[in-house]
């Protein structure tokens, strides 16, 4: 089950999980497309091997496994992967 970034990212945008993920799954980068337009980062759920490195260094604590996900946010899961075309 891979990670999802939740509502608290948005707005935020802090990419610390960006240079924590050994896979480089959390999207998008400052420099690529929709960089400063998108409202938050995104994790795509293909290529997330569930490691966790992006949970402790998030600021806003906006990034959970898809089990632990909090009910009223359960929509950022497929807001994750609709962002990857998943």
């Amino acid at each position: 089950m891979a990670y999802v970034i939740a509502e608290p990212c948005i707005g935020t945008k802090d990419r610390a999980c960006v240079d924590a993920c050994p896979v480089d799954c959390i999207h998008p980068k400052a420099d690529e497309p929709g960089g400063d337009t998108a409202d938050q980062l995104f994790i795509d759920p293909v290529e997330c091997i569930d490691c966790g490195a992006c949970v402790p260094v998030c600021p806003v604590s906006a990034i959970y496994a898809g089990d632990d996900l909090p009910d009223k946010w359960v929509s950022f899961q497929e807001k994750n992967a609709q962002h990857f075309g998943r």
